[in-house]
Protein backbone atom coordinates (compact mmCIF):
# COMPACT_ATOMS: atom_id res chain seq x y z
CA UNK A 1 0.00 0.00 0.00
CA UNK A 2 1.48 3.36 -0.85
CA UNK A 3 2.63 5.50 1.78
CA UNK A 4 2.74 8.64 -0.11
CA UNK A 5 -0.27 10.56 1.33
CA UNK A 6 -0.40 14.07 2.20
CA UNK A 7 -0.50 13.47 6.01
CA UNK A 8 1.70 11.45 8.49
CA UNK A 9 0.95 8.62 9.93
CA UNK A 10 1.82 5.93 12.57
CA UNK A 11 3.66 2.46 10.60
CA UNK A 12 2.02 -0.71 11.50
CA UNK A 13 4.26 -2.79 14.01
CA UNK A 14 6.55 -4.43 11.57
CA UNK A 15 6.06 -2.32 8.65
CA UNK A 16 9.28 -0.31 7.54
CA UNK A 17 9.13 3.20 8.43
CA UNK A 18 8.54 6.51 6.00
CA UNK A 19 11.47 8.38 4.18
CA UNK A 20 12.08 12.03 4.86
CA UNK A 21 14.50 13.61 2.36
CA UNK A 22 14.91 17.11 3.25
CA UNK A 23 15.41 19.68 0.20
CA UNK A 24 17.23 22.56 0.06
CA UNK A 25 15.01 24.52 -3.34
CA UNK A 26 12.41 24.23 -5.33
CA UNK A 27 14.46 21.43 -8.03
CA UNK A 28 15.44 19.28 -4.94
CA UNK A 29 12.16 18.96 -3.12
CA UNK A 30 10.73 18.41 -7.44
CA UNK A 31 13.55 15.33 -7.28
CA UNK A 32 12.38 14.39 -3.57
CA UNK A 33 8.64 14.20 -4.88
CA UNK A 34 10.01 11.94 -7.80
CA UNK A 35 12.27 9.26 -6.28
CA UNK A 36 9.38 8.99 -3.74
CA UNK A 37 10.00 10.52 -0.47
CA UNK A 38 6.89 10.11 2.28
CA UNK A 39 8.02 13.30 3.85
CA UNK A 40 9.60 16.31 1.77
CA UNK A 41 11.01 18.38 4.11
CA UNK A 42 11.76 22.00 3.32
CA UNK A 43 15.46 22.59 5.15
CA UNK A 44 18.35 25.13 4.22
CA UNK A 45 21.41 23.50 5.39
CA UNK A 46 23.83 26.41 4.62
CA UNK A 47 21.89 28.28 7.50
CA UNK A 48 22.67 25.90 10.45
CA UNK A 49 20.85 22.26 11.57
CA UNK A 50 17.50 23.50 11.05
CA UNK A 51 17.99 26.51 8.72
CA UNK A 52 14.62 27.89 7.78
CA UNK A 53 13.94 29.03 3.98
CA UNK A 54 12.10 32.28 3.28
CA UNK A 55 9.13 33.42 3.03
CA UNK A 56 8.70 33.66 -0.44
CA UNK A 57 10.21 30.21 -0.81
CA UNK A 58 8.13 28.64 1.60
CA UNK A 59 4.99 29.84 -0.65
CA UNK A 60 6.15 28.67 -3.72
CA UNK A 61 6.74 25.35 -2.17
CA UNK A 62 3.19 25.44 -1.04
CA UNK A 63 2.19 26.66 -4.38
CA UNK A 64 4.38 23.27 -6.07
CA UNK A 65 3.20 20.94 -3.19
CA UNK A 66 -0.82 21.72 -3.83
CA UNK A 67 -0.24 21.28 -7.44
CA UNK A 68 1.03 17.48 -7.21
CA UNK A 69 -2.52 16.81 -6.62
CA UNK A 70 -3.40 12.93 -5.24
CA UNK A 71 -0.56 10.65 -3.94
CA UNK A 72 1.73 13.48 -2.46
CA UNK A 73 4.01 13.41 0.01
CA UNK A 74 3.53 14.87 3.21
CA UNK A 75 5.40 18.42 3.23
CA UNK A 76 7.13 19.97 6.28
CA UNK A 77 9.65 22.80 7.11
CA UNK A 78 11.70 23.71 10.12
CA UNK A 79 11.40 27.02 11.56
CA UNK A 80 15.21 28.05 12.11
CA UNK A 81 17.72 27.48 14.37
CA UNK A 82 15.83 29.97 17.29
CA UNK A 83 16.96 30.96 20.60
CA UNK A 84 15.05 29.16 23.30
CA UNK A 85 13.18 32.28 23.84
CA UNK A 86 9.38 31.49 24.01
CA UNK A 87 8.18 34.62 22.23
CA UNK A 88 11.36 34.23 19.58
CA UNK A 89 10.57 30.36 18.87
CA UNK A 90 6.44 30.90 18.56
CA UNK A 91 6.65 33.81 16.10
CA UNK A 92 9.13 31.70 14.13
CA UNK A 93 6.67 28.98 13.76
CA UNK A 94 3.87 30.90 12.87
CA UNK A 95 5.59 32.47 10.04
CA UNK A 96 6.58 29.32 8.58
CA UNK A 97 2.92 28.06 9.79
CA UNK A 98 0.99 31.08 8.28
CA UNK A 99 2.65 30.08 4.19
CA UNK A 100 0.47 27.08 4.24
CA UNK A 101 3.37 24.34 5.36
CA UNK A 102 1.04 21.55 7.11
CA UNK A 103 3.78 20.15 9.09
CA UNK A 104 5.83 22.70 10.72
CA UNK A 105 9.16 21.93 12.66
CA UNK A 106 10.43 23.48 16.01
CA UNK A 107 13.83 23.11 17.60
CA UNK A 108 14.13 22.08 21.25
CA UNK A 109 17.65 22.99 21.82
CA UNK A 110 19.16 22.00 25.10
CA UNK A 111 17.91 24.93 27.31
CA UNK A 112 16.40 25.29 31.13
CA UNK A 113 13.68 27.46 28.92
CA UNK A 114 12.81 24.74 26.55
CA UNK A 115 9.72 23.82 28.61
CA UNK A 116 8.68 27.14 28.28
CA UNK A 117 8.82 27.41 24.75
CA UNK A 118 6.74 24.44 24.35
CA UNK A 119 4.14 25.52 26.05
CA UNK A 120 4.26 29.03 24.26
CA UNK A 121 3.88 26.90 21.12
CA UNK A 122 0.34 25.60 22.40
CA UNK A 123 -1.96 27.78 20.96
CA UNK A 124 0.10 27.59 17.57
CA UNK A 125 -0.11 23.69 17.94
CA UNK A 126 -4.26 23.62 18.15
CA UNK A 127 -4.06 24.80 14.69
CA UNK A 128 -0.73 23.21 12.76
CA UNK A 129 0.70 20.06 12.99
CA UNK A 130 4.04 20.97 14.77
CA UNK A 131 6.64 18.68 15.41
CA UNK A 132 9.51 19.13 18.73
CA UNK A 133 12.70 18.75 17.61
CA UNK A 134 15.30 17.04 20.21
CA UNK A 135 18.81 17.03 19.64
CA UNK A 136 20.87 13.51 20.23
CA UNK A 137 24.75 14.94 20.95
CA UNK A 138 23.08 17.89 23.47
CA UNK A 139 21.84 15.17 26.66
CA UNK A 140 18.03 15.30 25.31
CA UNK A 141 15.43 15.44 28.07
CA UNK A 142 12.97 13.01 27.51
CA UNK A 143 10.55 14.90 29.65
CA UNK A 144 9.62 17.20 27.08
CA UNK A 145 8.14 13.98 25.03
CA UNK A 146 5.46 14.02 27.81
CA UNK A 147 4.89 17.78 27.71
CA UNK A 148 5.03 18.50 24.09
CA UNK A 149 2.38 15.58 23.85
CA UNK A 150 0.39 17.51 26.90
CA UNK A 151 0.79 20.75 24.66
CA UNK A 152 -1.22 19.35 21.66
CA UNK A 153 2.33 18.82 19.56
CA UNK A 154 1.85 16.28 16.34
CA UNK A 155 5.18 14.62 16.60
CA UNK A 156 8.63 14.77 18.07
CA UNK A 157 12.36 13.86 16.22
CA UNK A 158 15.93 13.14 17.56
CA UNK A 159 18.68 15.06 15.31
CA UNK A 160 22.00 16.41 15.63
CA UNK A 161 23.06 20.35 16.42
CA UNK A 162 26.57 19.45 15.38
CA UNK A 163 26.84 18.23 11.98
CA UNK A 164 30.45 17.57 11.94
CA UNK A 165 29.90 15.81 15.48
CA UNK A 166 28.80 11.87 13.87
CA UNK A 167 25.51 10.70 13.37
CA UNK A 168 22.69 9.80 15.42
CA UNK A 169 23.65 6.57 16.25
CA UNK A 170 27.19 7.85 17.31
CA UNK A 171 25.23 9.35 20.32
CA UNK A 172 22.13 6.92 21.37
CA UNK A 173 22.15 3.11 21.12
CA UNK A 174 19.74 1.56 20.16
CA UNK A 175 18.04 1.10 23.33
CA UNK A 176 17.77 4.32 24.54
CA UNK A 177 16.48 4.94 20.87
CA UNK A 178 13.69 2.50 21.05
CA UNK A 179 13.02 4.21 24.90
CA UNK A 180 12.51 7.70 22.91
CA UNK A 181 10.09 6.01 20.38
CA UNK A 182 8.20 3.74 23.24
CA UNK A 183 7.64 7.39 25.14
CA UNK A 184 6.76 9.29 21.81
CA UNK A 185 4.19 6.85 21.67
CA UNK A 186 2.61 6.93 25.01
CA UNK A 187 2.17 10.43 24.53
CA UNK A 188 0.19 10.39 21.21
CA UNK A 189 3.13 11.62 19.08
CA UNK A 190 4.54 10.39 15.68
CA UNK A 191 8.18 9.58 16.12
CA UNK A 192 10.83 10.63 13.93
CA UNK A 193 14.99 9.40 13.83
CA UNK A 194 17.23 11.97 11.66
CA UNK A 195 21.20 13.71 12.31
CA UNK A 196 24.12 12.90 9.94
CA UNK A 197 22.71 9.43 9.46
CA UNK A 198 24.07 7.12 6.58
CA UNK A 199 23.07 4.75 3.60
CA UNK A 200 25.16 1.74 6.76
CA UNK A 201 22.94 3.28 9.78
CA UNK A 202 19.83 2.24 7.96
CA UNK A 203 19.50 -1.66 8.97
CA UNK A 204 20.53 -1.00 12.41
CA UNK A 205 17.54 1.18 12.97
CA UNK A 206 15.44 -1.78 11.68
CA UNK A 207 14.12 -2.73 14.83
CA UNK A 208 13.62 0.81 16.71
CA UNK A 209 9.63 1.39 15.44
CA UNK A 210 10.28 4.99 14.60
CA UNK A 211 7.09 6.15 12.23
CA UNK A 212 10.29 8.21 10.00
CA UNK A 213 13.75 8.35 9.06
CA UNK A 214 15.14 11.45 8.17
CA UNK A 215 18.23 12.26 5.44
CA UNK A 216 20.08 15.41 3.56
CA UNK A 217 23.59 14.74 3.83
CA UNK A 218 23.06 10.81 2.68
CA UNK A 219 21.48 11.83 -0.31
CA UNK A 220 24.02 14.36 -1.83
CA UNK A 221 27.15 14.56 -3.26
CA UNK A 222 29.76 15.79 -1.01
CA UNK A 223 27.75 16.44 2.31
CA UNK A 224 24.63 17.89 3.30
CA UNK A 225 25.24 21.42 1.35
CA UNK A 226 25.90 19.44 -1.87
CA UNK A 227 24.26 18.64 -4.63
CA UNK A 228 21.32 16.68 -4.04
CA UNK A 229 21.67 13.49 -5.88
CA UNK A 230 18.35 11.14 -6.83
CA UNK A 231 20.01 7.75 -7.10
CA UNK A 232 21.44 8.38 -3.39
CA UNK A 233 17.68 9.02 -2.38
CA UNK A 234 16.63 5.72 -4.26
CA UNK A 235 19.03 3.70 -3.19
CA UNK A 236 17.63 5.04 0.93
CA UNK A 237 14.22 3.97 -0.42
CA UNK A 238 15.55 0.31 -1.14
CA UNK A 239 17.26 0.12 2.07
CA UNK A 240 14.32 2.07 4.38
CA UNK A 241 11.87 -0.25 2.45
CA UNK A 242 13.82 -3.52 3.46
CA UNK A 243 12.94 -2.83 6.77
CA UNK A 244 9.49 -3.43 6.43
Amino acid sequence: MSRHVSHLRPVAPGSAPGLLASVADLAEMRAAIAGGADIVDLKQPAFGALGAWSTDALEAAVMLWNACGEGRPALSATAGDQPMVPAILASACARVAATGVPIVKAGLFASPHAGACIAALAPLAARTRLVGVLFADQDPDFSLVAEAGAAGFYGIMLDTADKKAGPLTAHLDPLTLGQFVEEARRNGLMTGLAGSLTLDDIPALGGIGADYLGFRGALCVEGRTGRFDPVRLAQARVLVRALG
